[in-house]
């Protein structure tokens, strides 16, 4: 850690706008152009362009790299035609891969050689978590230092500017712990030189100084920055714009994580949940739905049939995705960078481009359970009670197995397909055997993702030619993660289904209804209320299916104690024959035999693959800096 302070420091330069794009190194600037500190920090305009470089140390991990790699739990695989993303390491079990200096490239967006505002920021393929991290707690902390010398400000100009800052000082440090567990929180600006030695905080030490910085930040900003005299002056473009109901959102996720089984053992040695910060959480999460129920802020769900908007938009000029539902997104550069590898990452060749393809596990896609509400105990095995049929085992589906999911039989191509021999992959040819099941380049597993990208991403649709502006950016955060936090930390923290926060009005058993409800799926079916455990049972399906895909599952099961257990340790496909008739109007209707699932591979986890491991430069600086155990 001591190295990246002194290559941060090294770097830094004091600007008054960040956006400037000279070609030249500061080296051979002329020494004019310099100011000094009480000229940069003096007034809004000066402060708020040296604090929105920290925009810029928000990773963009869905569009990191050429193919891009952000699932690492038991629910993605890929197929063999690379192994080189940091998915292939994990599987191994080599959680040291996440490490640029072990293979060169490490884990993309987790970490890069460099970070330095000459280039990293100018260029996605170097920006990365721990890096970037760094970097931004230190700005931040040099900010909040200086913010005695804006004096050339309003009261809301400064609350603005100190608002962000503080809640990236409390983001950044939240970002490392959740992968590392307790570190130094820095929140003060560490000399350049001189010996020091910050030991380790327990992460409950840490989550409260995080905690006490989001509060505040919370406590500064606005709901939205457009109704701010400083906002109206940028107008149409404050939609990324740090605001409270982003600080309120990472207040209840860091208390939640805290309190999760995994952090609170690490924290006092107890694997429950911590009571406590599940109320803190609840609490959070209970202020933030309360305004946007309201009507208060500009967030709300998005609804069927527009939910793809969370992820994507195409054919309206490269407008950012994440419409009324994303709470929490990055910065990019280039909307049509998501085109040259993300848009193609999940199309089976046949009907697509490039090789390397991420798909779904079929153990993971049990998760979808029927419409009626109920999940499928054995996919293999009829059940009464659910009404799942192993025979035509995609009809009626939650919706939003339809929605995420391409199956077997699915009409994939939409437009012509000139050469006649080419005809029969019209279909997702995904059954034991079929033309999309490639383990090379199509699918292992016998399902095909299409929640990020439309089924008209293809090389006969074409949808991500330029013309069609498709747009692909995964959010961090929605407002259906923060429904699923609150159902989780009210049922941990008052012990009941309908345990609620005091002064938020629904039950926990309420909050996941509203997510199910806008889905079209059925409520929460009254034989898991009858306790704690049956109904968090449900609560974890729901985080499951609703935020497939999006990047949460790996830290999931890492907090829940469950990364290392069966059957979270195993990646299957799903293996039928097609039988009867064929329909090519309503692919959920065909039939088939012989289904069974197969193991892909297990992973050989220990109590160590909890957390990953640090740099052995940093561990090996002084005794009060430790590797985690086992590593």
């Amino acid at each position: 850690m001591k190295q990246y302070i002194k290559t941060i420091i090294s770097c830094f330069i004091v600007w008054v706008c960040i956006g400037l794009s000279s070609c030249e190194k500061y080296l051979d600037k002329d020494p004019e152009t310099n100011i000094s500190e009480k000229e940069a920090f003096k007034n809004f305009t000066n402060f708020q362009g040296f604090t929105e470089e920290l925009y810029n140390c928000i990773v963009n991990f869905s569009n990191n790299y050429w193919t891009n790699s952000w699932n690492w739990g038991e629910d993605e695989i890929t197929s063999t035609a690379g192994n080189f993303h940091f998915i292939h390491k994990i599987d191994d079990g080599n959680f040291w891969g996440w490490q640029s200096e072990f293979d060169g490239w490490g884990s993309g967006w987790m970490n890069q050689s460099d970070f330095t505002t000459s280039t990293a920021q100018d260029n996605r393929f170097n920006k990365d978590l721990w890096n970037a991290a760094w970097y931004g707690i230190r700005k931040a902390n040099i900010g909040l230092a200086n913010m005695d010398l804006m004096t050339d400000a309003t009261q809301e100009e400064r609350n603005l500017v100190k608002g962000q800052l503080l809640f990236f000082r409390a983001w950044f440090h939240h970002r490392l712990i959740e992968y590392f567990g307790g570190l130094p929180y820095i929140d003060t600006v560490l000399p350049s030189i001189g010996d020091i030695r910050l030991p380790r905080l327990k992460y409950s030490e840490c989550a409260d100084k995080a905690a006490a910085d989001f509060r505040a930040a919370a406590d500064l900003l606005p709901v939205n920055w457009d109704e701010t005299a400083p906002g109206k002056r940028t107008l149409g473009k404050n939609q990324l714009r740090i605001n409270k109901i982003m600080a309120l959102a990472y207040l209840g996720k860091n208390y939640l994580w805290a309190g999760s089984p995994l952090m609170n053992y690490e924290s006092t040695g107890s694997k429950t949940y911590n009571v406590e910060y599940c109320k803190k959480a609840a609490a959070a999460f209970g202020e933030l739905l309360s305004l946007t129920e309201s009507g208060a802020t500009q967030y709300s769900l998005v609804t069927f049939p527009n939910y793809y908007k969370n992820f994507y938009t195409i054919g309206e000029g490269w407008a950012l995705p994440g419409s009324t539902e994303a709470i929490f997104r990055g910065p990019y550069y280039s909307a049509n960078n998501s085109n040259w590898g993300t848009s193609k990452q999940y199309t089976p060749v046949v009907v697509s481009e490039g090789d390397l393809k991420f798909v779904p596990t079929a153990n993971y896609v049990d998760n979808y359970g029927m419409k009626n509400g109920l999940p499928i105990p054995d996919i293999t095995k009829a059940d009464a009670e659910s009404g799942y049929d192993p025979q035509f085992p995609w009809k009626d589906r939650d919706p939003r197995f339809y929605n995420d999911i391409v199956f077997d039989g699915v009409k994939f191509v939409q437009g012509a397909i000139p050469n006649a021999d080419e005809q029969p992959n019209r279909y997702a040819n995904l059954f034991t055997g079929g033309s999309y099941r490639d383990v090379g380049t199509g699918s292992r597993t016998g399902y095909v993702l299409r929640k990020f990208v439309p089924t008209t991403a293809n090389k006969y649709d074409n949808a991500y030619s330029w013309g069609n502006n498709l747009h692909i950016y995964v959010p961090y955060l929605r407002l259906a993660d923060v429904y699923l936090m609150y159902a989780e930390s009210a049922l941990m923290g008052f012990n009941s289904p309908n345990g609620k926060d005091p002064k938020f009005s629904k039950t926990a058993v309420e909050a996941i209804n509203v997510i199910r409800a806008r889905a079209g799926a059925a409520l929460v079916n009254a034989k898991f209320l009858g306790s704690v455990d049956a109904f968090l049972g449900e609560v974890r399906r729901e985080r499951a299916v609703e935020l497939s895909f999006e990047g949460h599952r790996f830290n999931d099961l890492r907090r829940w104690r469950l990364l290392i257990e069966k059957p979270y340790t195993l990646k299957k496909s799903v293996e039928f024959d097609r039988t009867g008739t064929f329909s090519t109007t309503d692919a959920s209707q065909n039939k088939v035999a012989n289904l069974r699932e197969t193991v892909i591979l297990e992973r050989k986890f220990s109590e160590k693959h909890y957390w990953l491991p640090l740099k052995n430069v940093d561990v090996n600086m002084y005794v009060e800096f430790p590797q985690n155990p086992g590593w």
